[in-house]
């Protein structure tokens, strides 16, 4: 099914059947197929610019920072010193410009499996690609997996900002994955992965959730509001090897000064704190 008709695109996918997200589209800037996906950013009447892969919204410049932010400061704050992060995905550079914001990080590290994504996002998102200036980030074009395989012990934190289990990204939400994490893992570090709604797809959530509970001493699920996600939500599974986090209590807590001085517009130690109060359907799914 055509995903544009009549100046609107709509967002048709197996992975919530039934539903469609509809944005009206003043351009289509960018559309090209890559290796690996079909790449396309529109300018939308309502929500701005949009990078849209495989025909799944991946952000929108006016919601993209809720998702951006807690990505990265949900595991941050959740590390008592987090010096060196990788980010796996993240071609849009949306996550990197808010992991260099983290005080205490000094390197991070992001592997791009598609370097088209990053050429279109530098190119039509710059509010977004700004992350790949900072000094603090090194880009490797490469699979996540070859990437992760030859580095053991090195990681802080690992983000992994993936699109949705379709394509090249299903491998990203497979044991195998989680596990070459937990190996890349410094003592003590942590994880978060994308990882779905609850709303639209509780079973493909609770069996993601399982693998990390099996591979980590220490697992959670927590969730942040993006209008332009399907059901208006998305998921983040995370990771710890170290056995006394708390996920929903975070070690590091910002005041209000340092979160102006950081430009968070979303994230806050209240709003980490509520984002793993989940409703009592999806706890008993993803914690028995």
């Amino acid at each position: 099914m055509d995903s544009m008709k009549k100046g609107w695109f709509s967002e048709l996918n197996d992975l919530w059947p039934g539903v469609s997200l509809s944005l009206e589209v003043k351009e289509i800037l960018h559309t090209e197929t890559s290796r690996f996906q079909n790449i396309m950013v529109v300018d939308t009447k309502s929500h701005g610019r949009a990078l849209i892969l495989d025909g799944i919204i991946q952000c929108t410049q006016n919601d993209e920072f809720s998702y951006q932010e807690m990505i990265s400061f949900l595991p941050l704050c959740c590390h008592p010193n987090p010096r060196k992060v990788l980010i796996v995905g993240g071609g849009d550079g949306g996550v990197a410009r808010e992991v260099v914001k983290h005080p205490s990080v000094e390197q991070v590290e992001l592997v791009e499996i598609d370097e088209a994504v990053i050429s279109a996002s530098k190119r039509h998102l710059p509010d977004m690609a700004v992350g790949f200036a900072n000094p603090k980030l090194t880009v490797s074009i490469e699979d996540g997996f070859k990437f992760m395989s030859r580095r053991t012990g090195e990681f802080d934190v690992i983000i992994t900002d993936s699109s949705d289990p379709v394509g090249p990204a299903v491998s990203l939400f497979e044991r195998k994955y989680f596990e070459l994490m937990r190996d890349a893992l410094s003592p003590g570090g942590i994880v978060c992965s994308q990882g779905g709604t609850p709303w639209a797809n509780l079973s493909s959530v609770a069996e993601t959730m399982k693998i990390c509970q099996q591979v980590f001493p220490v697992a959670a699920f927590g969730y942040t509001s993006v209008p332009t996600y399907p059901t208006g939500q998305i998921g983040f599974i995370m990771g710890s090897i170290n056995k006394a986090t708390e996920f929903n209590e975070p070690v590091r807590v910002f005041s209000e000064d340092e979160l102006d001085n950081m430009k968070l517009r979303y994230y806050s130690p209240e709003v980490h704190r509520a984002a793993f109060a989940l409703p009592r359907f999806a706890k008993k799914a993803l914690y028995g």
